[in-house]
Formats: structure tokens, sequence, C-alpha cells
């Protein structure tokens, strides 16, 4: 199979392979779909580790979820270990990869694509081994969905990386990928994400007040010690109002539940599951407290939304963080200046939540999935 030219009355299309480790891959893939439609492709989003089978998707994504939620440093150190050349190499060979290779060469004969984007590693991997073997001379697109590089995200036969920023492409330049393949783009996100808000109306759906708001959240799963850092958030006694979000993780809600019943007596305080809403919810937040997912951290830069990162899962996460920090663009609470002093500060000095969103202003890629949209014309 080799792509064939199209006859200008025929639409062209692009397979997205995404996967469920977490929810922003699939979040960035809606995002490219959204825009290649918009020029006329056709687009088709497969969850490409479902499709290879069950027990595979439940191997990486439900194993990749449960690492990170009950055993976090165990994840890390396989994280760690995983990033060496020693490593891929031998990824190369891996019996997994083989069959996630085969199963999706059988997708590409089915769907018949022009072009093929993956926001996860694996697919992106297997897909490269096809064009090297010779399956296929089909234009390959990958798109990394951290501030991060993983040893995982190089392939030889990669078409074209989209990557969050300049300081990745400068990552993957050292490792000897071409600098002319790289797109500093930033992470895409979905248009509605980025609509305006009426900012009086958010307040009066979900009753609160105008006053120094302050998100919680874990993530598309609810990970995150939430509980210890509500805890530190109660006491701080400027008047505050939380808005604390728990993702799909309904036993962290009913955890929450109850300790608020018997810990808050002076906070206002809304709790939510999951919700379709976090646009608006973010709009009317001073910061955020939360964990530097890819697509979160994303949201956040281009809400201008400063973020305070008490938590993490060790592994592309931290070096999230790094990020961040490294830019200016959150704070991460310590011993020497615990998460209730941070909050307090920012609260007494507004000036410092300025800085924060000065430097988020430099920082934000907007208009992310327009452009890797503009890639298939």
């Amino acid at each position: 199979y080799s792509i064939v030219k199209k006859e200008n009355n025929m639409t062209r299309k692009v397979l997205i392979l995404s996967a469920s480790t977490g929810g922003g891959h699939n979040r960035a893939a809606r995002a490219v779909q959204e825009e290649a439609e918009k020029l006329g492709l056709e687009c088709k989003i497969v969850d490409s580790l479902k499709f290879v089978s069950k027990m595979v998707d439940t191997v990486i994504s439900k194993g990749y979820e449960t690492s990170a939620l009950y055993t976090p440093k165990a994840y890390g150190g396989m994280y760690r270990i995983s990033d060496t050349k020693v490593m891929r190499k031998g990824m190369d060979k891996n019996l997994l990869l083989k069959f996630i290779t085969k199963r999706l060469w059988k997708l590409i004969q089915q769907e018949q694509p022009d072009y093929i984007v993956g926001t996860h590693p694996f697919p992106v991997m297997a897909v490269s081994k096809l064009k090297e073997y010779g399956y296929t001379v089909l234009p390959l697109y990958s798109i990394i969905t951290d501030y991060t590089i993983h040893s995982a995200h190089i392939a030889k036969e990669v078409n074209a990386y989209i990557v969050a920023d300049e300081y990745m492409k400068s990552l993957l330049e050292k490792e000897g990928v071409s600098s002319e393949i790289v797109y500093p783009y930033g992470i895409p996100i979905e248009k509605r994400f980025l609509e305006a808000i009426d900012a009086s109306s958010t307040r009066n759906e979900f009753d609160l007040k105008d006053k120094f708001t302050l998100m919680l959240m874990g993530g598309s799963f609810g990970a995150g010690n939430i509980i210890d850092v509500l805890s530190d958030l109660l006491k701080i006694k400027e008047d505050i109002q939380i808005i604390i979000v728990c993702g799909r993780n309904s036993s962290l809600y009913s955890k929450v539940e109850r300790y608020l019943q018997t810990n808050n007596k002076t906070k206002d305080i809304l709790l939510l599951g999951f919700t379709d809403k976090m646009n608006a919810l973010m709009s009317v937040s001073n910061c955020i407290v939360t964990k530097p997912g890819g697509l979160t951290t994303t949201e956040c830069i281009l809400k201008e939304l400063p973020m305070i990162i008490p938590f993490f899962i060790p592994g592309q996460e931290k070096d999230n963080l790094d990020f961040l920090l490294n830019n200016g663009l959150a704070i991460r609470p310590t011993g020497t200046f615990p998460l209730d002093v941070v909050v307090k500060t920012l609260y007494d000095y507004p000036e410092k939540l300025e800085r924060i969103k000065n430097s988020m202003r430099m920082e934000k890629k907007e208009g992310s999935a327009e452009k890797i949209a503009s890639l298939f014309e």
C-alpha cells in the first residue's frame, strides 16, 4: 500500500490514532479533527489501543491510570528507566509493539487514509515501523501532548513533530531530529474551550460569589492528594471560595464530600465531579491548584490562569513542572513556602498573579489546531 494522489473531486482523509492514557491524547485529537474538517478533509479518530485489543488497552491505558493513582513513584521509576536508548532499542523488538504494528496495518488498509496523525507515542512507533519496512509511505505526524520529550516519541519515519514549545524543538534537535520537521505550534485545544464567557452568567449558574476564587482539581481521573491540599486551603483566613473538580473519580468525590461535611464551616465551596464547563469555571477563577498534565497546563496558559502545583505524577508531569517553573508560569509550594502561605500572598498581592499572567501571554500558542490542519494541504 502506498499513498495515491486522489482526484480533485475525492476527499482526502486524515486518520488520527489516539489513546486513553489520561484525557489529553483524545482531546488533542478532537481539536485537530475539528479544524481538519473545516478544511474539507474527512477525519477519523481511532483509539489505537482499544482497536488493537481490549487486553492491550487494559494493560497500557488502565495500567497507566492505576499506577498514576496508587503507585506514582513506581510509575515514575519505570518512566525514567524506559527513557534510555538501550530500552528504546529493546522496544523496537518488543512483541507487544509488533502486535500493535500488525493490527494497525490492518486498520490502515481498512481506512485508506492520506495522512496519519498520532497523539500517543505507541501508534506513532508502530506506523513508523510500517514505513521502515516498506508497507506504506503515508505522511506521519506526531503530536506530543506534554512539555517534555521521551525517547519513545522519537521514531525514524515521522514526517513532522508538533511540539508545545521551542524548548522541545531544541530537545529533539539534540536527539538528532532535523529542525525542519519540528513545528512548535503548541498543544492543540478545541475551539469551544476558548470561547468568550460571561462571568456573571457563570456565577449565577453555579451559585458562585464575585470574589477571589480558587479552583482545585487533579486531572481527568482525579489524581493528586486532594484531601491534604483541601485541608491546607481551609486554614486560610482570607475570604476565598473554592471550586473542587474531581473528574470521573466518583470515590474521590464521595471522600471530599464527607470531608467537607465535618471540616468546613467558613469557606464557600462548589464541589463537582466531571463537568464540561471547565472553560467557564476557569474564566471566573483567579488561580488553580492542579497537577501539570499537558492539556491542563496548555488550557491554563491559554486562559492566563496562574497555576499552583503541589502534586504531580512522577515522569512526564515532573518534566512539565520543570518547564512551567523555568518559564515563570507556575508556583510550587514547598516546606518553606507552604500552600496556605502561597495562596494568602497571591490574595494580598494580586500583582504577583499578574506577573504570572504576563509570562503566560508571552508563552501561549494560539491557533495550534488550525496550523496543524494546514500541514495536510
